[in-house]
């Protein structure tokens, strides 16, 4: 019964984080291309410009003041909760998907002997140390140095993946980075913009001249999230693909096709302001063939003798089954037997080699990546392994025949 409320609180908290989120990046998206598309009022000095737009059969005008509006609003909305309750829903999901099974998720080959305790802590400090030393940077002088800046934030993102893959397996890892660099997302709001947004109100109020630097450093926040989005959203759709997350060279692809977003993104930013540079599309899609044709599937040598291809020896069909039902069962099965799972994740049930064969390609990805059996926790042997392998390939030899 508690895996089964846990399964509801998953389904709920990722209902709600994918709300809260579009809304939020959405928010963000729209108020950059707001911004930067301002067009000058010459008219009026007290507006630094305007945009204007159509949607849902009305044109709309959105002004930007200076400082303050002749007639202070009765309404001034805030955009805040979308961020704070994307994190929230976000961080909701890291416990009932990662802490709370954390022997399945969150433990490794590479760090043996840690606990499931000692797992959800080094997580937590993971996460925490990270925005903490992005929040020394982001106050620092540097900061003032946009290139400079960006560049020391790309140089430590590499090294953030880099850790993250090393301390946890590969789809733990990958969300991690998307985490932490949400949690950053989330920090420059609560640190930063919203504060610098209050201190702003109470000086035009008050007629004095708001804080400069502390509002350029706001904007500055804000401008950066906007470069975030597209790689945090890669984080969260990666988990669906365990081919790259468990490749060995997951931490390149992860890094290569995080810049290829941020530099996507660089594109429509540039747009915005009516400057047409194609060549960052150019490079992102680039630096995503480069990603495809390296974590490519390794293909098994055949050695061909007339019109015969030699094969390895293979096991019989039975004992193929008890390794399935042995490694595979205990998740893929209409009953589960692994704490956590009421059914078998992803409606995939592989209990003997007729599920393995229905599910080939999957099976093949999952397995010979090493990452089924979750956490490895019935003790799959590489020799039983490359058995399972070498009856899956064989299947795809005869399939293509």
């Amino acid at each position: 019964m508690t895996a089964y409320l846990i399964e509801w609180l998953e389904l709920i908290f990722r209902w709600l984080h994918l709300l809260v989120g579009v809304a939020w990046i959405g928010a963000s998206l729209h108020y950059v291309k707001v911004d930067r598309s301002l067009e000058p009022d010459t008219k009026d000095a007290e507006i630094k410009g305007r945009f204007w737009a159509i949607h849902g059969g009305g044109i709309y005008q959105f002004t930007k003041y200076e400082l303050a509006p002749p007639q202070w609003p009765a309404v001034l909305h805030w955009s805040k909760w979308e961020a704070y309750s994307t994190w929230l829903t976000g961080m909701g999901l890291m416990v009932l998907v990662y802490y709370l099974r954390a022997d399945v998720y969150l433990l490794s080959d590479a760090l043996p002997g840690l606990s499931s305790a000692q797992a959800v802590m080094l997580s937590l400090g993971l996460i925490a140390g990270s925005v903490g030393l992005y929040e020394c940077l982001i106050r620092s002088p540097i900061a003032k140095r946009e290139t400079l800046f960006a560049g020391l934030i790309a140089l430590l993102i590499s090294v953030l993946v880099l850790i993250a893959t090393q301390w946890f397996p590969g789809r733990a890892a990958f969300i991690h980075v998307g985490v932490i660099l949400g949690s950053i997302m989330v920090g420059n709001v609560l640190f930063g913009i919203i504060p610098a947004q209050k201190a702003f109100v109470v000086a035009v109020k008050q007629g004095q001249a708001p804080n400069l630097p502390l509002t350029l450093l706001a904007r500055q926040r804000s401008f950066f999230n906007n470069y975030l989005t597209l790689p945090v959203l890669f984080c969260m759709i990666s988990l669906h693909f365990s081919s790259l997350y468990q490749h060995r060279y997951n931490f390149v692809g992860l890094v290569v096709l995080l810049l290829a977003g941020a530099v996507g993104r660089h594109f429509f930013n540039l747009r915005h302001l009516n400057i047409n540079r194609p060549r960052y599309l150019v490079l992102a899609v680039l630096a995503i063939v480069l990603v495809i044709g390296l974590m490519s599937p390794d293909l098994k040598d055949e050695t061909v003798s007339g019109d015969k291809t030699t094969v390895p020896d293979l096991l019989a069909s039975t004992e193929i089954d008890q390794l399935a039902l042995k490694h595979c069962g205990n998740c893929h099965s209409m009953q589960p037997t692994q704490p956590g799972f009421i059914a078998p994740p992803g409606g995939l049930v592989i209990a003997d080699h007729q599920g393995l064969l229905k599910y080939r390609a999957r099976s093949s990805t999952a397995v010979g990546s090493g990452y089924m059996p979750l956490g490895n926790l019935t003790k799959m042997t590489p020799v039983e392994r490359e058995q399972l392998m070498n009856f899956l390939w064989y299947a795809d030899l005869e399939s293509n025949r």
